[in-house]
């Protein structure tokens, strides 16, 4: 049993068609993709096996900085160690001063730009799902130029008939196997961290409005007004 899969396996690997299908699409995605996607996309396959985004621990950080702000003033949220990136250039706003509209613009625009950092790299992997089946027809035409070409040698015309056949199903298997995939669960998890992410606006926004210094208005003397 074993030897025959051994075989089988031996029989659907061709080094050639598997170069031309795997440099084709590389090749194809870089070209149509900059390369700190590319990057981002490779480095976004940790996060396949990993759970979905949940804003629960965030939401209980920003009441815990909501309690210190009650307890300690504004000024002590400075102190505070905040890992995560949004909340702390929130905080960093609410303590410099900035009211609850400008602190929903902050987090609005900061949430808005890393959907469109994953949907960056969720076009990467599409774009490799959508070329990859394009490059087996390209391996498919250049086995069967090959085999044409060496019609004459008959030992030669399996090799090439192995190119063209393989070509087509390395890039069925690596559009619909591995990268159509990837795209889809990673776009699935995009959308989940922002829906997760829009929870945690109102608390910040709430926490700006509380603690925006209030200026205090001068009302105009009467004498200045006669004057």
């Amino acid at each position: 049993m074993s030897t025959d899969i051994l075989a089988l396996t031996g029989e659907l690997l061709d080094p050639a068609a598997l170069a031309i299908v795997g440099g084709g699409t590389l090749l194809a995605v870089m070209l149509r993709s900059p390369l700190r996607d590319i990057v981002r996309a490779v480095a976004a396959l940790r996060t396949l096996g990993s759970a979905r985004f949940d804003a629960e621990p965030l939401l209980e950080q920003v009441t815990a900085l909501d309690r210190i702000a009650k307890r300690h003033g504004v000024l002590a949220l400075d102190r505070s160690v905040i890992t995560d990136p949004d909340i702390k250039t929130a905080i960093a706003a609410i303590v410099d001063g900035a009211g609850g509209p400008a602190v929903q613009t902050l987090v609005d625009h900061r949430r808005q730009a890393r959907v469109e950092r994953h949907l960056a790299v969720v076009d990467v992997w599409s774009g490799a799902a959508e070329v990859a089946p394009a490059m087996g027809m390209v391996g498919t035409l250049i086995g069967l130029a090959r085999m044409f070409a060496t019609m004459s040698d008959p030992s030669a015309i399996g090799g090439a008939m192995a190119i063209a056949l393989l070509a087509t199903l390395y890039g069925a298997l690596i559009a619909n196997l591995a990268a159509a995939p990837i795209a889809n669960r990673l776009r699935a998890n995009a959308r989940s961290e922002a829906i997760e992410r829009a929870r945690i606006v109102a608390p910040l926004v709430a926490l700006a409005v509380r603690e925006v210094p209030r200026v205090p208005v001068v009302q105009p003397s009467p004498l200045a007004s006669v004057a």
